[in-house]
């Protein structure tokens, strides 16, 4: 099996995506299958050293600096794809690298599939592009029709897609790492770190400092908390996003603390030192923070929305709110405050929870997928073709 990845985001890129996708050519690569993946060049070295990755030539994306914007060479594209002769091609973005990884599978007659990441037409208010909406769709559904399979992170997405006229939708949901996300760390050596007093009522948020994450909901959520929370607390936002520069000025010196992107240990160390997780985001496919946050024995308070409601468990694992609804959001927060034991009983849940979603499992679903669609190829070229043209 010769798979070609054709992506918008890979590391050393920050995000659920670019890490679920390194994960996946790992285990791909485990269990014997060769790997080519399309992405954009970063400014860092790249250090992957056991993936093959073709980088192309891209500049940061207007509208979300974060991500890239390729610009790839079709010629060099072109080579590379014929010299490694794929068997399957999986599209993970629907633009550029996506959109030429797309035309050359249907082009050669490769099975050709691809995952859905991102509600894109839910950001739109937030860039005040609403209004192509309906062209984003019309593309999407374009760009989708030659799929054998479309995979998507949660059942709630796949509904979403479904009910807009979608086929061939596929779950491929996410696993976490019990192992690196665990609870009980020492927060006395933890929070200090970064100007925490262990003794304070730690509130978390892991993500993107933007619009679309409804940061305004979580900093409503603060304002409202009665005074005596809100004085035995501090809130910790980790990530970056267009927001963070004018947020974490403005929230300078108080006990709301705006860190930046936080990786590896220290961030493990940082969901298990916390003691709720907050998340009102309402557009998530899945929620990968989320998982990670009961992996680390944190009861989440979460938007009774996209793939997020899909995780939590109401009561058990945490508590889902309206989405915006500030009342709701604070009464969550102030009962894991005020019931040490439910707090506790929610993480032990959490906990539970998270040690049955494996990522060896979830991704040996995946490879079966894969052999079903190359199974099913009738007349379409393997992996030992020739590719001409």
């Amino acid at each position: 099996m010769r798979i070609a990845l054709f992506t918008d985001t890979f590391p050393p890129d920050v995000n659920g995506v670019a890490k679920t996708l390194e994960r996946w050519v790992r285990y791909l690569e485990r269990r014997g299958a060769e790997c080519k993946v399309f992405a954009p060049q970063k400014d860092e070295s790249d250090t992957l050293d056991s993936l093959s990755v073709e980088r192309f030539y891209s500049i940061p994306f207007a509208l979300y600096p974060e991500c890239r914007f390729t610009i790839p060479n079709p010629l060099q594209l072109s080579r590379t794809f014929k010299s490694f002769r794929p068997s399957l091609v999986h599209v993970a973005t629907p633009f550029n690298l996506g959109l030429l990884g797309n035309r050359f599978a249907l082009k050669h007659g490769i099975p050709l599939v691809a995952s859905y990441h991102t509600n894109f037409d839910q950001y739109l208010p937030f860039y005040k592009i609403q209004w192509i909406e309906p062209i984003l769709w019309r593309y999407m559904h374009w760009f989708h029709q030659g799929c054998r399979k479309v995979y998507v992170p949660s059942r709630t997405t796949l509904d979403y897609l479904a009910a807009k006229g979608f086929a061939g939708l596929e779950i491929w949901s996410r696993g976490v790492d019990t192992d690196r996300f665990r609870p009980h760390v020492d927060k006395s050596e933890v929070l200090p770190k970064y100007g925490v007093d262990p003794a304070k009522f730690v509130v978390l948020y892991v993500g993107r400092i933007a619009g679309e994450k409804n940061i305004d909901v979580l900093l409503d959520v603060i304002g409202a908390l009665p005074d005596a929370l809100r004085r035995n607390a501090h809130f910790i936002l980790a990530g970056d996003g267009p927001l963070f520069q004018m947020l974490s000025e403005q929230y300078k010196g108080g006990n709301i603390s705006f860190l930046g992107y936080v990786e590896g240990k220290a961030l493990a160390d940082l969901y298990a030192a916390s003691d709720v997780f907050l998340f009102p985001s309402e557009h998530e496919t899945f929620g990968n923070v989320v998982l990670e946050a009961m992996a680390s024995g944190t009861p989440v308070v979460g938007a009774r929305a996209g793939g997020v409601k899909d995780i939590v468990q109401h009561g058990t694992t945490g508590f889902l709110c309206e989405p915006g609804d500030i009342a709701a959001y604070v009464e969550a927060v102030c009962l894991l405050y005020e019931q040490p034991e439910l707090r506790r009983a929610m993480a032990l849940s959490g906990r539970e929870y998270s040690l049955r979603q494996s990522w060896d499992a979830i991704f040996a679903r995946l490879y079966a997928s894969y052999e079903e669609v190359l199974g099913g190829a009738s007349g379409v070229l393997t992996g030992d073709a020739q590719i001409t043209g």
